[in-house]
């Protein structure tokens, strides 16, 4: 079984889709919620002064931008109208026509994020991947179907995407020993990810996963050109 797996912000896409995704909604469902901003600012101090865990930063700067309980009939128009937005505007064409190719090869192509997948189901739909190979961080729902803004487990970044692979592996009925995997990602934290690849790929990369990847001899994409 052929997989691959990309990272999307700044992977995929050419900026990152989290703080613009929560901006572009609170302005259309709750304009005066635009008004708090500052308070997610205190709260980024707090996460780079290491006194508040990034989960829990993403999870004060839902509650502030968009509420502690969110109606999915209320979202759902917006976060399609966001989806829109990043593939017009946000895309890496090279990153998509890689996706598409690495599709017609035969590969089951998945997005691995630390974005919400509360949203990234959208974009992933635009670009043919399928809603069931989305893993991303997810968002606790009430009995009452509302969504919180709290993490359900842990945000699914660093280490912690190699579990959700492997959940993801074996939700799919693929193990690992039967697979060959590629990995895409632009950021030195998929520094696990892209080790348990068969063949790992620096896409676009920051620095230090450059030379990171000069070090281990992962191919270096640049989407860009």
């Amino acid at each position: 079984m052929k997989l691959a797996i990309y990272d999307m912000d700044r992977t995929v896409t050419i900026r990152g889709t989290y703080t613009p995704f929560l901006l572009f909604v609170a302005a259309r469902m709750a304009p005066w919620r635009l008004l708090l901003a500052p308070f997610a600012l205190l709260a980024m101090a707090g996460y780079a002064a290491k006194l508040v865990s990034r989960k829990r930063l993403k999870e004060v700067n839902l509650a502030l931008l968009l509420g502690t309980r969110l109606s999915p009939q209320r979202l759902a128009p917006h976060i399609e109208a966001y989806a829109d937005r990043v593939v017009a505007r946000n895309l890496y064409a090279k990153a998509r026509a890689r996706i598409a190719d690495d599709q017609a090869a035969g590969y089951r192509v998945a997005l691995c994020t630390a974005s919400y997948e509360l949203y990234v189901h959208a974009i992933a739909a635009r670009i043919g991947i399928a809603a069931e190979d989305v893993i991303g961080t997810k968002l606790v729902s009430a009995v009452d179907g509302t969504i919180l803004a709290q993490i359900d487990g842990e945000n699914c970044y660093d280490r912690e995407k190699l579990p959700r692979i492997a959940q993801w592996m074996a939700k799919i009925g693929v193990k690992r020993e039967e697979a060959h995997l590629r990995c895409y990602s632009d950021h030195v934290s998929d520094a696990p990810m892209l080790d348990l690849a068969d063949e790992a790929f620096a896409t676009t990369p920051s620095p230090k996963l450059r030379a990171l990847a000069g070090q281990r001899g992962w191919p270096v994409l640049d989407f860009r050109t």
